[in-house]
């Protein structure tokens, strides 16, 4: 057996699976995503559809004494305690204002602690919306009414434009936390 003849084939991979790999990241590039679309403040929203649990009417909430601002409260949800964030005061619009239609959305947002499960409370779910990643346009420098690490994106639907959010970042947990005990989470 011929050491060098071994030593030319070792580690190397063959072309093709590289190519196959390459097309389906293009392909995954090229997919719709779906956004789940809600109302804020008169404004629409829309956030990863792959995070949302599930969206439920506006129960009974607990009030937890010194939580951060914009925590309204928990819910128990089969047996889970979830946080409530009211996003509206999170994008510091003021409180929301709760009327028949508001409901909340339980999302799944991960962070450098593992997956956290949330509800936001917003004034309406729209709709489900297919979004390709070409349909995605920067947001403005200029204009918003929220943060612009919070913002992915925003996509034109007719005459209007619907901001997609980063929910990572409008949901941060370390940062929500640090910002009951009036300290400044690490790397902000």
């Amino acid at each position: 057996m011929n050491s060098s003849s071994n030593k030319s084939s070792v580690g190397q991979l063959p072309a093709a699976p590289a190519k196959e790999a390459a097309q389906v990241a293009a392909d995954d590039q090229n997919l719709s995503r779906q956004y789940l679309s809600f109302v804020l403040n008169d404004r629409r929203y829309a956030l990863d559809g792959l995070c949302v649990r599930e969206i439920i009417e506006y129960p009974q909430l607990t009030r937890v004494p010194m939580a951060a601002n914009c925590i309204h409260g928990v819910i128990n949800l089969r047996g889970a305690v979830v946080p409530v964030i009211d996003l509206s005061l999170r994008f510091n619009q003021g409180p929301s204002r709760i009327d028949k239609r508001s409901c909340i959305i339980i999302v799944e947002v991960a962070d450098d602690e593992g997956a956290q499960v949330l509800g936001i409370i917003v004034d309406a779910v729209s709709e489900v919306l297919e979004v390709a990643p070409q349909q995605i346009r920067p947001a403005p420098a200029f204009g918003n009414p929220i943060r612009d690490d919070f913002i992915r994106g925003m996509v034109r639907l007719q005459e209007n434009f619907i901001v997609l959010l980063t929910i990572e970042n409008a949901l941060a947990v370390a940062e929500i936390a640090a910002s009951s005990s009036g300290q400044q989470p690490l790397g902000v």
